[in-house]
């Protein structure tokens, strides 16, 4: 499921995206200011980025130069409410792939979105580097394709959003995610923080690919959150 980065600070606006494209099938994270883009972009490795252009810390212009400048290739579709041509031309030279004004159609929005994603996978395979397909970690395989997981060459049956936290966690073995983190790339902002949501989810992958294991995959780090371990070695 593609991950896209959704940076807009109006409220109204940004849950109208999440609501609308987790239905279609992503994986959404929302942020408010142009300040974070960057450092969310490199912790949350996101195949789309979604920006608004009128942020607060740094508006969406910048934020995108920051972007190319430091050399990330991510997609970015710009969503402003400026049409005038200027405006969609210094859009497109800060580095931007798309410009969409607002208000848009949402069904304008998946099909730009779509195109976008499926120019990445082309330029990718054209360079030999086709996206990767499957995750391995110890003896846990997660094939991408099929969306499914495999233990010791059994078939381990997941739900979509176990799924989605079993990916997070295996695409970076070794580091530690808080349960805010988790809460908020899986399951959104408008989560209640206070809910234990992610406790309850990270108890059924062990149920399912720990149980009755001497080394457990999945590891608690006492007052920090988990993360999923490759063993000894």
């Amino acid at each position: 499921m593609p991950h896209l980065l959704v940076v807009e600070d109006d409220r109204r606006v940004s849950d109208f995206l999440s609501r609308g494209l987790r239905a279609e099938g992503y994986q959404i994270t929302v942020i408010e200011r142009g300040d974070l883009v960057q450092k969310s972009v490199e912790q949350l490795e996101p195949d789309l980025i979604l920006l608004d252009v009128m942020l607060p810390g740094i508006n969406g212009v910048e934020a995108c130069q920051r972007l190319r400048a430091a050399r990330v290739r991510t997609p970015v579709l710009m969503l402003t409410a400026m049409d005038a041509l200027e405006d969609k031309v210094a859009g497109l030279r800060c580095g931007a792939d798309d410009y969409l004004t607002k208000p848009f159609a949402f069904d304008e929005l998946l099909a730009r979105i779509e195109a976008l994603l499926r120019r990445v996978d082309a330029h990718m395979e054209e360079a030999g580097k086709s996206r990767l397909r499957q995750i391995s970690v110890a003896d846990v395989v997660l094939d991408l394709e099929r969306m499914q997981v495999r233990r010791d060459n059994g078939l381990v049956p997941m739900t979509a959003r176990e799924l989605a936290l079993l990916e997070l966690l295996m695409r970076h073995p070794g580091r530690v995610f808080s349960r805010e983190r988790i809460l908020n790339t899986i399951w959104g902002y408008s989560e209640d923080p206070l809910t234990n949501v992610v406790d309850v989810y990270i108890r059924r992958l062990r149920a399912k690919l720990d149980e009755g294991r001497e080394q457990p995959l999945i590891l608690t780090v006492r007052g920090l959150g988990y993360k999923i371990d490759s063993g000894p070695g």
